[in-house]
């Protein structure tokens, strides 16, 4: 918008654009509050109709107060514009939530029956919705559902806007008799509501076609395919549910909401705390006589889940968190509950010279018992065939059905020289145990493997993927490191161009040295369609979304990665900084103390969780968390600044200076963040100083330079037109 301010709120950015509005997040300055403003589309404007309309879904949803319908604060006028003032509400839609991956039946029945509380509340009001959908409903990060958009809510008292024969709302949604443009009731929302929950257990629309007459004919003449046939864990109770809601004939769908609210409660979903199909695959045990082979055995696992993560409808969960329980004597029903999966695979390794003893299971965590097991005896050069067999097993027995093009990938080989798999496992080992000494040594493996099979790929991307780990933990100068990233990148790219770990790779490289944005988004999403499960990948474009202040689909990225990596201490701290990053403070203060909980020793998590306490106005419990990193870790110069800006706040300004002096003597002896030095100078008052630090944090590459862009604690310097112009030469697209 070009006006900023309207009435009492202060215009923030873009949220959302529908049919008949478009929505923006705002300040009310009088209460201090966010909220949601939604405006009528300009050339809707002129419509007497569709403003009436309009004006009426502020009456519909101002009528109702109910926690799963979004609450309407007033509705107004200023500059000649209409808008409703509504709660604010942070999450994301049940849309992408369906996009993101399968969803466990206890969401389902959670979802659906928040949904079912909202709609009977709003039709004993004598209210229909009349546009129910899963972009009309919104999940909350504490689990809440909240139904959005009564633009087509009709009272049944009020006089109607439309024409006989009208047809109005989102057609894959729609009921018969409101597909036909006939006089609707509440039971029209109760099929909308089937039509949401046959779609959350399918992932897919129970009516479909290539076109508006396709879903039309589908709508008034076709039965869509019974759920339970396209799900295995469906209960009867759920199946007969959606069953129901789908009756063309609106008398025998259930008569009220209530009656539909109490098939719902009555249905305990089987397995209910895990979304089906899912799984973890534990480190193999070392069973070698000389106990040295741990690098195979974790490898081999890593492998599968590597393998398996190509999968979309199946849930793997990550490497790290999968590893957390290595060495642990570790209930596996225990594992299952932490990990929120289904199914376990464990196993063993003894490798004697050339030959292998493999040993494999996948068990039930909820039963206990052995889905599949097996055993092998052969030779190192057979360990690609005992991979793609364990591989194809797991398949077998979770029933998963491969997409085109996901066996291909879980077969895969990309190299037929065990040695050099074997040094490549090796290196994929030291990698994982970040340090300079690590990261040399893994360098090391991967250029004998690579040595060994010039046409192996992976081992190019393990040394660009060190390389590029170096910079972003400012191991050494950024910008001398990450110039050593694309050479091998290119010549895995070469090698092999559909490798999702290349493909994230080269999107950090753009985000962080080349401010490349679209080929930094570009790559992101080739890496994720290529590998869904890709974690890493997903919690970098989630920092990416939150550079660009797309700040909802930031923290739906980062919590699907936590998802799959669930417990993945350096995940935990992003997830922290993200929220820090979208201005939702308390929301990081509670991640904090998971996060800790998790890792009593994550230095980032306690950076980032003294971000969030302080924007969330908790100072003495920011201090703490700021010292607590400094002294498990300097990271750079990350907490020492952000400590520094803290005691400006607290007018300690002496001590804040003592604590730039002591950041400025640091970076004559090494590597320290020009970022955070800035960010300190412009608190104290040292305009010119701070402007200095942020040119050399371009020159340098510091890993923090992105961040400009939305750090909440830098709102005020966006002012300043020497900050303007140094977001100019960050290429940084215009934001609202």
């Amino acid at each position: 918008m070009i006006v900023q301010t309207l009435s009492h709120y202060r215009i923030l950015e873009k949220i959302g654009e529908g049919g008949m509005g478009v929505v923006y997040r705002a300040e009310d300055t009088r209460l201090r509050r966010t909220v949601a403003l939604k405006f009528l589309l300009p050339d809707l404007m002129r419509d007497p109709a569709a403003r009436e309309r309009f004006v009426r879904e502020a009456r519909a949803a101002a009528a109702l107060d109910h926690p799963h319908i979004c609450t309407i604060h007033e509705i107004d006028e200023a500059d000649g514009q209409v808008f409703i003032a509504m709660a604010f509400v942070e999450g994301r839609t049940l849309k992408r939530r369906i996009e993101e991956g399968p969803i466990g039946l206890e969401e389902i029945a959670r979802i659906g029956t928040q949904v079912a509380e909202g709609l009977k509340a709003a039709h004993e009001r004598g209210i229909v919705h009349r546009d129910v959908k899963p972009a009309n409903i919104m999940l909350t990060p504490d689990g809440q559902v909240r139904i959005m958009d009564f633009g087509l809510a009709k009272l049944e008292r009020a006089t109607e806007l439309t024409t006989g024969g009208t047809i109005m709302g989102t057609l894959a949604y729609m009921s018969p008799e409101q597909a036909r443009g006939e006089r609707v009731d509440h039971r029209s929302d109760l099929w909308s509501l089937g039509c949401v929950l046959y779609e959350m257990l399918a992932r897919r629309a129970p009516f479909h076609g290539t076109n508006y007459l396709e879903v039309l004919h589908a709508i008034l003449h076709t039965e869509p395919p019974v759920v339970a046939t396209m799900r295995s864990d469906v209960p009867a109770r759920i199946a007969r549910v959606v069953q129901t809601c789908l009756q063309k004939d609106p008398a025998r769908r259930y008569p009220h909401a209530a009656d539909l609210l109490a098939e719902l409660k009555e249905a305990p979903p089987r397995r209910d705390a895990v979304a089906a199909p899912s799984i973890a695959v534990l480190p193999f045990v070392d069973m070698s006589p000389g106990k040295d082979q741990e690098y195979f055995c974790d490898g081999i696992a890593e492998e599968l889940i590597n393998g398996l993560a190509h999968i979309k409808d199946l849930r793997v969960v990550a490497r790290t968190s999968a590893f957390a329980f290595k060495g642990e004597n570790v209930d596996i029903r225990d594992i299952g509950r932490r990990l929120n999966v289904r199914t376990v695979l464990e196993g063993s390794i003894r490798k004697a010279g050339n030959r292998l003893r493999i040993t494999a299971q996948l068990i039930d965590v909820e039963e206990g018992y052995h889905l599949w097991s097996e055993k092998f005896d052969r030779s190192l050069e057979d360990i690609f065939e005992i991979q793609d067999e364990v591989a194809a097993a797991v398949v077998e027995n979770l029933r998963v059905t491969l997409l085109a093009g996901e066996k291909a990938a879980i077969e895969k080989r990309h190299t037929s020289d065990p040695e050099a798999y074997a040094l490549y496992l090796r290196g994929r080992y030291f990698f994982s145990r970040p340090s300079v000494e690590n990261f040399d040594r893994a360098i090391s493996c991967y250029e004998q493997a690579a040595e060994r099979d010039r046409a192996f790929a992976l081992p190019w991307i393990g040394i660009a993927e060190t390389h590029a780990g170096a910079a972003i933990l400012s191991l050494g100068m950024p910008r001398d490191t990450w110039p050593k990233v694309r050479p091998p990148l290119e010549r895995a790219i070469a090698l092999d161009p559909n490798l999702a770990e290349a493909h994230g790779v080269a999107a950090v490289q753009a985000m962080y040295f080349d401010w490349d944005w679209e080929m930094a988004e570009r790559n992101f999403k080739a890496a994720l369609t290529l590998n869904p499960g890709h974690a890493m990948a997903r919690a970098n474009y989630a920092w990416f979304c939150a550079y660009m202040g797309r700040f909802d689909e930031a923290v739906s990225e980062m919590r699907h990665a936590l998802d799959l990596d669930p417990l993945m201490p350096l995940f935990g701290a992003f997830m922290i900084g993200v929220l820090v990053e979208t201005r939702r403070f308390a929301e990081g203060v509670a991640e904090f103390h998971k996060a800790i909980e998790i890792d009593p020793h994550s230095a980032l998590a306690y950076f980032h969780g003294g971000c969030a306490c302080f924007g969330n106005g908790m100072l003495d419990e920011a201090r703490a968390a700021f010292e607590r990193s400094l002294a498990l870790t300097e990271f750079s110069g990350w907490a020492e600044g952000m400590l520094g800006v803290l005691l400006v706040e607290q007018d300690r300004r002496q001590e804040a200076e003592r604590v730039l002096q002591r950041m400025i003597d640091k970076r004559t002896r090494g590597y320290l963040s020009p970022v955070c030095t800035a960010f300190l100078c412009w608190r104290l008052g040292k305009t010119d100083d701070a402007f200095e630090y942020f040119d050399k944090a371009l020159e340098e590459r510091d890993t923090l330079v992105p961040l400009v862009n939305v750090y909440p604690f830098l709102d005020d310097l966006h002012r300043e037109p020497r900050f303007r112009a140094l977001l100019d030469r960050l290429r940084f697209p215009p934001r609202s």
